[in-house]
């Protein structure tokens, strides 16, 4: 049936996580609320990703209360997972280790500091599409 919704599972979110490579950082800027593509790597129950010095890390630092997101769309389904937690910059040791992730830069910017967002809560959903439109392009 088509337009169904359908709760993923926690294990199905964390195996979205981890095959997914690119998501949406929600952070606070002062009394906004900002987005930012981030790729990312899934390190144990943390979202891990690497950022550079500017104002996106100020505001992490300053307020760490983030939201992350990843989705996957095709013609028959939308899947997507939202996560929030808690957002700390990692030093020394543990951000060393980040090297040992599949946490690769997709621009060549030099992103010297690396964030951890420990995951608090989280929840997806797949939706089955409907979409008419589709079957009338292909007549």
């Amino acid at each position: 049936m088509s337009g169904c919704v359908h709760e993923l599972t926690t294990r199905d979110c964390w195996e979205m996580l981890r095959r997914l490579e690119l998501g949406r950082l929600a952070y606070h800027r002062g009394d906004e609320v900002h987005i930012a593509p981030v790729n990312y790597a899934v390190a144990g129950d943390h979202i891990v990703f690497r950022t550079a010095h500017g104002s996106k890390l100020a505001c992490i630092v300053d307020n760490g209360d983030v939201a992350f997101e990843v989705d996957e769309t095709s013609d028959e389904a939308a899947t997507s997972v939202v996560c929030r937690g808690e957002a700390v910059e990692l030093t020394g040791e543990q951000a060393l280790m980040v090297d040992q992730l599949r946490l690769r830069p997709w621009v060549r910017t030099v992103k010297s500091h690396v964030v951890a967002i420990r995951v608090e809560h989280l929840s997806g959903r797949s939706f089955e599409l409907d979409r008419p439109w589709l079957h009338l392009r292909q007549d």
